[in-house]
C-alpha cells in the first residue's frame, strides 16, 4: 500500500488482491513475469491456482480484472476472484471471429462487430477461454448473427438478450452515407454557432447610443 506500491513495481513485483464470496480480502504481491506467463495463457476467465506464502491450500480463482499503466501498458494491479465449484459466476468471454462472408467478399460490404465480448454464467469450471463465431453465414446484407444463434458450450448461459446482433454486414452505400451524414451534420453545427455570432454582433451595432443628459437649470 502506498509508497510500498513503488517499491514493489521497481523490483518486478505487481500489487494484487484477492476477494470473493464469504471469505476477507487478501493483499499479495505478484511477480510480473510469472503473472505474464500465466495471463497468456489462461486469460481473464479461465480457472488457475494461486500458491500464497504461508498458506498450505492453493486458491482456486479467475483473474477477475486488472489494471493497466497508460503511458507503458504494464500490468499495475490485478484483481483475482476466489470461486466455489457450486455457485456460478459471470463473465466477460472474448468473441473470436472466424471464417470468410460473401457479404464482405463478393459485395464488398464492411463487417459490423456490434460485440466483441459476451457476458455469460457458468460454473467456475465450465466457463470457455472464448467462443467462436462463424461468418460464413453473412451471405448479404440482410443475414446477422443473434446472440441466440451462437453456438455456447454446455451449461454456460448468455447475459445478454437473445435477439441482440453479435455481428452484420454493412452495405458499402450505406457506410458512406453515414460518413457523409455525420460531416454534414457537423458543417451544420458550425454555420449555426457562426450565424447566431453574426446575429449577436449585428443586435450590438444597433443599439442607439446614449445620449448625454440634458444640464440642470
Amino acid at each position: 500500500m502506498g509508497k510500498r506500491t513503488s517499491a514493489l513495481k521497481n523490483n518486478g513485483r505487481i500489487p494484487a488482491v484477492v476477494y470473493g464470496h464469504k471469505i476477507k480480502n487478501v493483499l499479495l504481491d505478484i511477480d510480473y513475469k510469472d503473472f505474464q506467463k500465466v495471463y497468456n495463457k489462461a486469460g481473464v476467465n479461465s480457472l488457475i491456482e494461486l500458491n500464497i506464502e504461508g498458506e498450505k491450500e492453493k486458491k482456486i480463482v479467475l483473474i477477475h480484472e486488472f489494471q493497466k499503466d497508460p503511458v507503458s501498458d504494464k500490468v499495475i494491479h490485478i484483481d483475482f476472484f476466489e470461486t466455489s465449484a457450486k455457485e456460478e459466476v459471470e463473465v466477460k468471454v472474448h468473441l473470436v471471429f472466424e471464417g470468410v462472408s460473401l457479404a464482405v467478399k463478393d459485395l464488398g460490404g464492411t463487417l459490423i462487430k456490434n460485440i466483441s465480448e459476451l457476458e455469460v454464467k457458468a460454473l467456475p469450471q465450465n466457463l470457455p477461454h472464448e467462443i467462436k463465431v462463424s461468418i460464413d453465414k453473412l451471405n448479404t446484407f440482410a443475414d446477422r448473427i443473434l446472440v441466440k444463434d451462437l453456438i455456447l458450450p454446455k451449461d454456460v448461459k448468455a447475459s445478454a438478450k437473445p435477439d441482440e446482433i453479435v455481428v452484420s454486414v454493412a452495405q458499402p452505400a450505406k457506410v458512406e452515407e453515414d460518413l457523409a451524414k455525420e460531416i454534414t451534420e457537423e458543417v451544420e453545427n458550425v454555420e449555426k454557432v457562426v450565424k447566431e455570432k453574426k446575429t449577436e454582433d449585428v443586435v450590438e451595432d444597433d443599439k442607439p447610443e446614449a445620449k448625454p443628459a440634458a444640464p440642470k437649470k
